[in-house]
């Protein structure tokens, strides 16, 4: 990354990428993005109507995997059972992450023939989590130590305190959205101290994270300009940041870490950035969307809720439960290197495989009752909501701590939430969780 001097940026904080996109559909009522195949689950409604699991239940009895030859987003493969999404995150070279294919989400790689009819210029964002190795291992042993077990143990009094300080905070005997006031300043708050960020400028990075990580953007060329946009004031903000670090150097937070590390310091800013989204939407709507995806849960199932009232103790299993259960991230994808065959199918070379972890993380072979939150369910730590293989999540434990912490910090204050109110989800297919959540807080 170079480092010369960065001019102060203009950033936008309007509109959020989900209300552009639904300002776009409602003024171009001719848009109409058609699914006639029944398992071409790449269709954002079935998720903000929250009524996928019975399309994907059908497809794992029928088989692991299940070719899509039309969709939105191309022809693709869904691999839906537990088994087939380990095995595929398993054999890395056969099964690519990288960028140069297309990278980890359902979004196909144009090429140069589509780009020059709609007259637009290649727009690639390199991550190291899209990346295969050895590129991929030198990026994610920079990040890594700041993920450490030791690390963690730092950090925890600072989350414990800002959590439970955010509770203190909260309002009773009326109605409050738990996403914004919780979820989303938590998650928020826990970005900017591990990128050393400014703290009255960490609403950007929400902000940031939103169109960053919504993947239907790319079907309405308009807004996909407005992300690169909103994307390359982004890599300006950081731009700045970077420049005081290498100043200032010596620091452990991550852009110090990167400055510091021979496999990151000399980053073009494509791959800069590619890196920051990686970051900052790994590091905050997954975790976000957990803690909405926690509350709503333990109202659904009161007998759950109860077990956690009265035993603290099952709050670690807890965690790995909800996780499992809301799955934050719906899918990743990978492309096939070579022509192969995948349980009784014929894969061909550059096919695209998207893995999807909801639905693996419902299979009743692994799963018994799997549409139903456990919190003492004793396989709960099998869930694949953060991968498997070289690219498992590498700030799992952080995830985790942060919602023991949460957990832990609620049933300290005997606090209840109940959700009394609207329940709005992300209309995505990557990004899985809540943009609204209508709660009021009661004792137990």
């Amino acid at each position: 990354m170079a480092t010369q001097a960065a001019e102060k940026p203009q950033f936008r904080t309007e509109p959020r990428a989900y209300d552009a996109l639904m300002k776009h559909l409602a003024e171009h009522p001719e848009i109409k993005w058609d699914h006639p195949e029944p398992y071409d689950v790449s269709r954002s409604d079935i998720y903000v109507e929250d009524r996928w699991q019975p399309i994907f239940a059908e497809m794992r009895v029928k088989g692991p995997l299940h070719y899509v030859s039309q969709s939105p987003f191309g022809a693709y493969w869904n691999v839906v059972s537990h088994k087939a999404v380990a095995h595929v995150e398993a054999l890395p070279e056969l099964f690519s992450s990288s960028w140069e294919y297309g990278g980890i989400t359902i979004i196909p790689r144009p090429t140069d023939e589509q780009l020059a009819e709609q007259g637009r210029e290649r727009f690639e964002l390199p991550m190291f989590i899209a990346m295969d190795r050895p590129k991929h291992t030198g990026q994610r042993r920079t990040v890594a130590p700041k993920f450490t077990p030791s690390a963690m143990t730092a950090m925890e009094d600072e989350i414990r305190q800002r959590t439970g300080e955010l509770l203190d905070s909260l309002p009773r005997g009326e109605v409050f959205d738990w996403v914004g006031k919780v979820s989303i300043e938590l998650t928020t708050g826990m970005l900017a101290i591990l990128f050393g960020f400014p703290w009255k400028d960490r609403g950007l990075l929400t902000f940031w994270s939103d169109w960053a990580g919504d993947t239907e953007l790319a079907l309405v060329p308009g807004l996909d300009e407005e992300r690169r946009g909103i994307l390359h004031e982004m890599a300006a903000y950081f731009q700045m940041l970077w420049m005081e670090r290498a100043n200032s150097p010596g620091g452990d937070d991550l852009i110090s870490m990167m400055l510091q590390s021979e496999a990151m310091n000399q980053m073009d800013p494509m791959e800069f950035m590619g890196n920051l989204v990686l970051l900052i939407v790994g590091g905050n709507d997954t975790t976000r969307n957990t803690m909405s995806g926690i509350i709503h849960a333990l109202d659904k199932f009161p007998d759950q809720r109860k077990i956690f009232e009265e035993d603290p103790g099952v709050i670690p299993n807890a965690v790995q439960e909800c996780i499992r259960y809301q799955t934050p991230l719906a899918h990743m994808r990978r492309t096939a290197t070579e022509d192969c065959e995948l349980f009784g199918e014929q894969i061909r070379k550059g096919d695209r495989l998207v893995l999807w972890y909801l639905s693996a993380n419902r299979d009743e072979e692994v799963f018994e009752n799997a549409d139903k939150l456990e919190v003492r369910r004793e396989n709960a730590r099998r869930h694949l909501s953060f991968g498997y293989g070289i690219h498992r999540c590498v700030g799992a434990r952080l995830a985790e701590m942060q919602l023991r912490v949460l957990l832990e910090e609620m049933h300290a204050r005997r606090m209840r939430v109940h959700v009394a109110g609207d329940v709005e989800r992300v209309r995505a297919n990557f990004v899985h969780g809540f943009r609204k959540l209508e709660v009021e807080i009661t004792s137990f």
